[in-house]
């Protein structure tokens, strides 16, 4: 099993910064994606961005692209996502999430691929 703990989330105004960590225990996956998930009220859970083990390549949604990095330091065990430029609609609960096969391309955006969840870090973002 692995356990997926986040932190780092807050209330932050439009425009600024915040860092979410994602720390993990317990069985490890080499050669494995982690990733981070967000779900705002009313709407369904969506990828954000992940990366695979080596740290490359990373993979972002669109909607953050430029504004966000993913990164993690294995020795750790940590994921970051690091995420600037804020904006209101940013406004979700971050869910980290890993998986336990090897994924590649789009694989890694499909939040069904993934088997071990965190609890979720609230992010929100003012205008």
């Amino acid at each position: 099993q692995v356990q997926l703990v986040e932190s780092g989330g807050g209330l932050v105004q439009a425009g600024g910064s915040l860092r979410v960590s994602c720390a993990a225990s317990g069985r490890t996956f080499s050669s494995s994606p982690m990733g981070w998930f967000r779900r705002a009220p009313g709407k369904e859970r969506e990828f954000v961005a992940a990366i695979q083990w080596s740290g490359y390549p990373t993979y972002y949604a669109d909607s953050v692209k430029g504004r966000f990095a993913i990164s993690r330091d294995n020795a750790k065990n940590t994921v970051y996502l690091q995420m600037n430029g804020l904006k209101p609609e940013d406004t979700s609960v971050y869910y980290c999430a890993a998986s336990s096969r090897a994924l590649v391309g789009a694989l890694v955006t499909q939040r069904e691929r993934y088997d071990f969840w965190g609890q979720g870090t609230q992010v929100t973002v003012s205008s």
